[in-house]
């Protein structure tokens, strides 16, 4: 007997002597494509097509074959089957929903794709008819909202949902995507909190329900009053925020297990062994291979929490036991398609697996620490133009949560202590610090280990300056909360200062038990010094005295008010003592200001704001530097202690004179629209393109859902 072959909607026989025969659904897609009604022919028509299994590939390839003409004719027959899915999605039975659901998918994408050169008027038009639109759009709405709510499958749900982010990314720019405004008018909000607020449903449709709402909020955000904006922002319902917590913790820490099974994957393989033989002469293309891709949507839903939440603020610091503290999960992973990271939810167990604690009787997880450890691997590689996007949208988030109250609060309490175990680049002069001696303490730590781990790393060719100010402006928020509150933070890292001291500053001494604020002066320090040894190149691109001068009033911020937020007194030795020991640099920086200063170049009025921030500094040098010459000579000292350097300092203060100089704890508040407008509109392109390229035939295939349905009543 002759074999049967499925194939773009034939069933087609081996035999060559016999025509290939059609399914049946094709055979009435046919029909639509006519000119003429097919209800004409057969009353039944509409009726059996939605128990018809939906051929997805052949009706979306049918609608593209067609030119503008061709389906200008056939305009009220596809209008016709637009108004025929919407009312089958009110049927009884679940395999005419199934399949209108289905149908409703093909129709969008395939008259879009068709259309993209035309107005989102004209699709409107295509799909529904203008007269009709408005009705059409609200049953439709009406009913996804109905099938989200209710307690029926979540299968049905989940397409559902699939649908919505359909709609919403058929163009790469959402806010040109017209039919958009209808879901303005007919909220689908609540059902997406509910969707967040019920464990098993944020379980299976948690994720889709945040990177739908992460999209929506960016629907013509800056042109017009967006519901969803102001609903998402005066949101205060614990479980619902916590539920959205919970998913993107879940999404981040998917994305931190993958990178750190790849990273042993690769230590553990030849390649390590390899490098370990040669001195590790290929670490940077070794690190370069174990990147793993971004989650650009899942950190966009973060973002627009925090930015426009303050409610949410909140969730950053709730532990989560599901993630630190389960250690195997019940069942196994269910298998999804094999897409990249970002489009695709994790797995349903990834909450119980992914954040095992260091130490289980103390240590627990929350979404703030998983977010900086996220951070921390994204901002190693910033070569990558998407990467470096990602590492921006990192930065944007700490900024807002250095600049909120609240957050602050939770950030330096000292009764709320973490290990956070950030990923450090690999680089040949330093060893990776062993995790289990990282010390337990306040989450601000965390963040600060992550700005001077950025600045350290990224003194190259091609400089992230917009990545520097950045890191520079949250630490400068830390500190103004840390003035305001009189803050006393301590906090040591150990190996890490060490082995940076010692790389950086050969001929410094200083024990290993010195204040760890000294490594971030020293930070400083390196990166002034590496503007000026690269002057001509980096002004060719970038106004390095922006950075140049925030770096100098951070110092400023220190010696002004050090001694309201420095740990103890003696830390405010140590920054006379860095500030003097490492004069040449900041001698060297005032040359460099004060030429370009005097000169009537386009970096005159910049340069002389550095100069006029010095002034203190220089003071501080001027002043001690001839004591501590005369009390070498007196007591005929070559090299002099650190020890020894300090005690001149301490018995000199009360003749030096310094400037008040005003607003250097004030800073501009963030602000998106001003400042980053086109930055997330490229973002949310890029989302809305990678959403919708990952919405694949397999995905909306649904077969899980045909078994579930299987039977007809």
């Amino acid at each position: 007997m002759a074999q049967v072959e499925k194939r773009g909607g034939l069933l087609r026989k081996s035999s060559a002597s016999k025509k290939p025969l059609k399914e049946k659904v094709v055979l009435m897609y046919d029909e639509i494509f006519m000119t003429e009604d097919p209800s004409k022919c057969s009353p039944r028509f509409w009726e059996e097509l939605f128990l018809m299994k939906v051929n997805l590939e052949y009706l979306e390839g049918k609608l593209e074959s067609l030119d503008g003409e061709e389906l200008m004719k056939i305009k009220d027959n596809i209008n016709c089957l637009f108004q025929h899915c919407i009312q089958a999605l009110g049927e009884e039975h679940p395999i005419r929903v199934v399949n209108a659901l289905q149908t409703l998918c093909a129709l969008i994408r395939g008259v879009h794709q068709k259309n993209k050169s035309t107005s989102g008027f004209d699709i409107i038009n295509m799909l529904m008819g203008f007269d009709k639109a408005e009705l059409c759009m609200k049953n439709l709405m009406e009913s996804l909202d109905s099938l989200l709510c209710a307690e029926g499958s979540e299968s049905l749900k989940s397409l559902c949902l699939k649908l919505l982010l359909c709609l919403v990314t058929v163009t790469d720019n959402i806010s040109q995507n017209t039919i958009l405004e209808y879901v303005m008018i007919n909220s689908i909000f609540e059902a997406i909190l509910q969707i967040l607020s019920h464990p098993p449903s944020r379980r299976e449709h948690g994720y889709d329900a945040v990177v739908l709402l992460a999209l929506l909020v960016n629907y013509r955000k800056y042109e017009s009053v967006n519901p969803y904006i102001v609903k998402l922002s005066i949101v205060d319902d614990e479980a619902t925020l916590n539920g959205m917590g919970l998913v993107i913790a879940q999404a981040l820490s998917e994305y931190n297990r993958q990178y750190k099974d790849k990273e042993e994957e690769h230590q553990s393989g030849f390649f390590s062994a390899l490098t370990n033989m040669v001195g590790s002469m290929f670490i940077a293309d070794a690190h370069e291979k174990i990147s793993v891709q971004t989650n650009e949507a899942i950190l966009l839903a973060l973002y627009e929490a925090v930015h426009l939440n303050r409610n949410f603020i909140t969730v950053l610091a709730q532990s989560h036991p599901e993630m630190g503290l389960v250690t195997t999960p019940v069942s196994p992973a269910p298998t999804t398609p094999a897409t990249p990271l970002g489009t695709t939810p994790p797995s349903s167990d990834v909450i119980s697996s992914v954040e095992l604690p260091l130490d289980a009787d103390v240590q627990t997880s929350n979404l703030l620490i998983t977010f900086l450890k996220y951070s921390s691997i994204v901002m190693q590689d910033t070569k990558d133009e998407h990467r470096l996007h990602s590492g921006k949208l990192c930065l944007i988030i700490l900024t807002c949560i250095a600049e909120d109250q609240y957050a602050n609060a939770f950030l330096h309490d000292d009764n709320m202590n973490f290990r956070v175990n950030l990923h450090r680049m690999p680089m040949r002069h330093r060893k990776k610090a062993a995790d289990k001696n990282l010390p337990c303490r306040p989450l601000v730590c965390a963040v600060l280990d992550l700005m001077v781990e950025f600045i350290v790393t990224h003194m190259m060719k091609e400089f992230p300056m917009d990545l520097y100010v950045r890191c520079i402006q949250v630490v400068h928020k830390l500190l103004c909360y840390q003035k305001k509150c009189r803050v006393r933070l301590h906090y040591t890292w150990r190996e890490l200062w060490s082995e940076k001291s010692e790389l950086l500053h050969p001929a410094a001494i200083f024990d290993a038990q010195d204040s760890p604020r000294k490594e971030t002066w020293r930070t400083l320090i390196n990166l002034l010094k590496f503007l000026m040894s690269n002057e001509t190149v980096l002004l060719a691109k970038h106004n390095i005295f922006t950075l140049a001068l925030m770096i100098v009033n951070l110092f400023n911020m220190f010696i002004t008010y050090g001694d309201t937020f420095l740990p103890t007194p003696s830390s405010y030795d140590e920054l006379y003592y860095e500030i003097i020991r490492m004069h040449q640099s900041f001698d060297n920086l005032y040359s460099m200001v004060l030429r370009l200063s005097t000169n009537a170049g386009q970096w005159k009025e910049a340069a002389s704001k550095v100069t006029h921030a010095l002034v203190n500094i220089r003071a501080i040098i001027n002043h001690f530097n001839p004591k501590i010459e005369s009390y070498a000579a007196v007591n005929h000292i070559s090299q002099l202690s650190e020890e020894q350097v300090l005690e001149v300092v301490r018995a000199n203060y009360d003749t030096l004179t310094l400037k008040l100089q005003d607003g250097l704890d004030q800073y501009e508040r963030y602000s998106e629209q001003h400042k980053e407008a086109a930055f997330f509109k490229e973002l949310v392109r890029s989302i809305s393109t990678n959403v919708r390229r990952n919405l694949a035939f397999h995905t909306l295939s649904q077969e899980v859902l045909l078994k579930e349905f299987s039977t007809i009543s």
